[in-house]
């Protein structure tokens, strides 16, 4: 199940396994295509790797600390850590990539 999340649930939920985390915006239309991507992957990967949401307006810090500069940006991470980061409307074979790859 795709998550929706603010910056205290976001730090718990990084510390453990595999997390993609897609950093988006309400108004921006390719995050909007990159949503419906997201939810076809999680019908497959759901049970192997968080996905959660961060919208880009209502979490100023989160945007900050993660140094992303624009939307949509996936961010993947493993434990905790960083592994690969993707700006912009990607494609569901490279998603697939980033989550094999942090599996």
């Amino acid at each position: 199940m795709i998550k929706e999340l603010v910056k205290e649930e976001l730090t718990a939920d990084l510390s453990e396994g595999s997390v993609l985390v897609d950093f988006y915006s309400k108004t921006c239309g390719p995050c909007k295509m990159l949503s419906f991507i997201l939810n076809d992957i999680d019908k497959t990967y759901g049970e192997k790797v968080k996905i959660i949401k961060v919208d880009f307006e209502d979490n100023p810090d989160l945007i900050e600390e993660h140094r992303v500069e624009g939307y949509p940006t996936l961010v993947m991470f493993k434990d905790g850590k960083e592994v690969s980061r993707k700006s912009g409307l990607q494609q569901k074979p490279v998603i697939i990539k980033m989550i094999e790859e942090a599996l």
